[in-house]
């Protein structure tokens, strides 16, 4: 493998922290009543930052930076996915974030930075380049949580995630170092060479894999390293949770695939940590809908859901294989689309001080809107796998990918658990087609928000009549990276 030097691989990164070091500066000199430049800015350099890494994307593996850095076929898809992700994102949460006093240059630039880490995670070939973007991320996004500073519960949810977050970056790092013991690299296309040869040191090597696996856990919210998730979700302002249940899992996805799929994927090694990984998927499949079930606070509901999604993801990624690999890109980029669409919904209801977090604000919601109680239909129908939503598609291929490596029982628990799933799903739509409406105040909003809300809805029915584009990208992303 020959490494070159050229910058043109990571174009996109540079011109976003050079951009975002821009808005940091120029936003000192901009009034309160002039913030929406700010949030222009901002947008038009995650639009840059796409349009670049599209025009820069490359079908064969380019490393730079010494082999640090990589441009693929898998770091380009899930780039772009991410910017588009957070230009969604920031348009969604406009109007909160406005009348909660966190429409500023702060809220801007930490969105910006924590996308930089992303990008930075997503194209990582190396350990240390990979830990500095897993940092940058975490960082943003603690203080991201704790931005309200006058709420207490903002403020308690950011100390969790802070000491929990420390707590799972030190495992990874110690994991790390282990991995460095045992083969005397941190790059990860060496590290594949190494392991697939056999190193002297196999003990050393599994028993860092265990660090490396539990510190990818909590990144993901897998159980049982699952516990600032509902904390954190609900803690948080609702802006906030939308950032952190959504494009992060791109670059957790990217963690996975880097350090597992590729850096260790050695026959030898896929079976130590296919093991942890099931032990993980089942736990995280049953402790998520059992405990969704319970909740009255729909974001906390939504947090279990988000572990019993990642319990689905692991499902593809442990096959190991590439169709498996290929269904849990597909899986982690449905799952982002209706995260996006569902906390849209509850950021669109959201008004004042009133907080649209509890299951009875949705009741009546067909009486008042029909139009956004079909899209939360949709939504809630796809979450739950029910066809022909693209839910359904995203389940049925993780398990193909299961049923292919002969673990049929596994299936068989999974969809055990998503037909308990189901009844959490089915009771909002029950609540905003049957029941009486609590508030009858009009739902409004902007037109850019009626419109990329009704994009992303629809696009959740599209794309299960016609799933075969994205699923045939994800797999020839990952068989080209891997």
């Amino acid at each position: 493998m020959q490494f070159i030097t050229p910058l043109w691989p990571a174009y996109p990164e540079l011109f976003l922290l050079v951009m975002t070091c821009i808005i940091l500066v120029a936003d000192l000199f901009i009034s309160d009543d002039n913030r929406i430049f700010t949030y222009g800015l901002t947008q038009f350099t995650l639009v840059g930052c796409a349009v670049l890494t599209f025009f820069t994307g490359n079908a064969e593996p380019v490393y730079t930076f010494s082999g640090m850095f990589v441009d693929d076929l898998m770091a380009d898809a899930l780039k772009l996915l991410t910017c588009l992700a957070v230009i969604t994102i920031l348009v969604y949460a406009r109007a909160y974030t406005a009348v909660r006093g966190m429409f500023r240059g702060e809220f801007f630039s930490l969105a910006l930075f924590a996308t930089l880490g992303m990008m930075v995670m997503i194209s990582a070939n190396h350990l240390l380049t990979l830990y500095l973007g897993l940092e940058l991320l975490s960082l943003s996004l603690y203080a991201m949580v704790a931005l309200q500073r006058d709420s207490v519960q903002a403020t308690e949810a950011a100390m969790k995630y802070f000491v929990l977050g420390a707590l799972a970056s030190g495992m990874l790092l110690y994991g790390m170092s282990m991995l460095y013991g045992a083969t005397g690299t941190l790059e990860i296309t060496a590290l594949a060479q190494l392991s697939s040869q056999g190193v002297r040191a196999q003990a050393v090597l599994v028993f860092g894999l265990v660090f490396i696996v539990a510190g990818l856990g909590f990144k993901l919210g897998a159980v049982p390293f699952h516990m600032w998730v509902p904390d954190v979700y609900q803690g948080a302002p609702t802006a906030v949770t939308l950032f952190i249940g959504s494009a992060p899992k791109f670059a957790a996805f990217a963690i996975v695939m880097r350090l597992l799929a590729q850096g260790l994927g050695a026959d030898a090694l896929v079976d130590e940590w296919r093991q942890m990984l099931l032990i993980m998927a089942v736990l995280s499949l049953a402790i998520g809908n059992l405990a969704a079930i319970m909740q009255t606070n729909l974001k906390r509901m939504l947090a279990y859901s988000t572990i019993s999604h990642m319990g689905f993801l692991l499902l593809g990624v442990l096959s190991g294989t590439i169709d498996g690999y290929g269904a849990a890109m597909f899986y982690v980029v449905v799952y982002v689309l209706m995260t996006l669409g569902a906390f849209g919904i509850i950021l669109l209801l959201t008004r004042g001080g009133f907080e649209a977090e509890n299951l009875d604000d949705y009741k009546g919601l067909n009486q008042r809107s029909p139009w956004y109680a079909f899209l939360m239909l949709l939504l809630m129908f796809s979450m739950a796998g029910i066809p022909p939503t693209v839910g359904f598609y995203a389940k049925l291929t993780v398990l193909q990918a299961v049923v292919q490596i002969g673990w049929w029982w596994v299936a068989v628990i999974a969809v055990v658990f998503s037909l308990i799933g189901a009844f959490y799903y089915l009771r909002i739509v029950k609540l905003m087609y049957f029941d009486a409406p609590q508030d009858t105040a009009p739902v409004t909003a902007s037109a850019d928000v009626r419109a990329l809300l009704s994009v992303n809805g629809l696009a959740v029915l599209v794309m299960g009549i016609a799933p075969q584009p994205l699923m045939m990208l994800c797999i020839e992303a990952v068989r080209a990276s891997i």
